[in-house]
């Protein structure tokens, strides 16, 4: 007797084997959330076991003047609005002392905007600086979309922005701006940002270098299911053929001050289908190690529920951040040690402080 697919995604699941994109979508319209726990947690713990991460991090953001104008997007304006700004020497200098106060800082987190003017050099010179003054800190800068962007902007190739940021002081490259990486999405929500295989061909690139990166997805827009795991399978493709993706994060869409929002009448993902969707991701991308639940795109009791969902991450101290507050979010800019140790330690499992390659600084807050 034939096996249905959703009986073959049952048994592949539960026995960590590799899902189609047509088994992926089985489950989610099956919606069983409690199986699909159980089958994620299963899995985070062959990666990880009872160890939960998290890391001391700084966020800066240089800019929010950008030339893309997406409508997806809450922290951008058009160069000359009152509401822009750019970072210069002395704002640099104050974030970088702000910094300096975290301790045991592992990771400077940049992630800004495409300016219409600002020469690639600025964005070079502001690595070589943070790297004389933090010469062991992991500088987490500049997501692919950037990085085209760049690159555009010098008349440089891909290859030749990434090799110029790396000999900077650059380590690795955040997940963002993958947004879904089907054309015909970004067609609506950022049409004049990097194309899917242009994200792709810059993490491949960077991922050649040795430049380690995050991947990502934001969903909750105007994509289909189908879409959301064809987006996965491409990053699983990615992953199979360069190892360089360390951790996985879901970003659902934030629809307030959004022109998509409110164009679309989108409303904002709940927590049963972003915890589907972490479940899911899990088993989905099982050559990724590492899954993040974003707490400030979350919420910190969904992030802590996500932790039951195959999440084994939940990012970092973060300071201040600035792109996601201006969607919507109603979360804190930053949190301390002392609760992401006992948000974790709650839930049962081992609160471990990280550096960038997942290696332990301290356990349960400990030096």
């Amino acid at each position: 007797m034939t096996m249905s697919i959703l009986e073959a995604a049952h048994q592949k699941a539960a026995a960590g084997e590799r899902l189609s994109i047509e088994e992926g979508m089985a489950l989610y319209e099956e919606n069983d959330l409690l199986s699909l726990a159980e089958w994620a947690r299963a899995a985070k713990e062959r990666k990880s076991g009872r160890k939960v991460f998290y890391t001391a991090n700084y966020h800066i953001n240089l800019t929010n003047i950008c030339r893309s104008n997406c409508p997806l997007c809450a922290f951008q304006c058009e160069e000359g609005d009152a509401r822009g700004f750019l970072l210069g020497t002395e704002e640099i200098g104050k974030e970088l002392a702000s910094a300096r106060r975290v301790r045991n800082l592992s990771e400077i987190h940049i992630v800004s905007a495409l300016h219409p003017s600002q020469p690639f050099s600025y964005y070079a010179g502001i690595v070589q600086r943070i790297r004389r003054e933090f010469p062991n800190v992991e500088i987490n800068a500049f997501t692919p979309v950037e990085i085209v962007h760049f690159s555009k902007i010098s008349g440089k190739s891909v290859t030749e922005v990434l090799e110029i940021l790396k000999d900077a002081g650059l380590s690795s490259l955040p997940g963002g701006g993958a947004e879904i990486l089907e054309d015909r999405v970004r067609e609506i929500i950022c049409p004049k940002k990097a194309s899917a295989e242009e994200w792709l061909d810059a993490m491949r690139q960077a991922h050649k270098l040795g430049i380690h990166a995050n991947a990502s997805m934001m969903y909750g827009h105007v994509e289909t299911v189908e879409e959301r795991f064809r987006h996965l399978a491409k990053l699983r493709e990615l992953q199979d053929e360069t190892g360089g993706f360390r951790a996985f994060l879901l970003f659902p869409f934030h629809p307030e001050n959004t022109k998509l929002g409110q164009e679309q009448e989108i409303r904002k993902a709940g927590s049963w289908e972003n915890l589907k969707m972490l479940a899911l991701s899990r088993l989905m991308l099982d050559n990724f190690d590492h899954f993040k639940a974003f707490w400030v795109m979350l919420t910190l009791p969904v992030a802590q529920l996500a932790l039951g969902f195959g999440a084994d991450d939940l990012d970092g101290t973060i300071g201040e951040e600035k792109i996601i507050h201006a969607a919507g979010a109603r979360t804190s800019t930053g949190i301390t040690r002392e609760k992401l140790d006992a948000i974790i330690r709650e839930t049962g499992y081992d609160p471990v402080e990280r550096d960038a390659d997942y290696r332990a600084i301290s356990t349960g807050g400990t030096a």
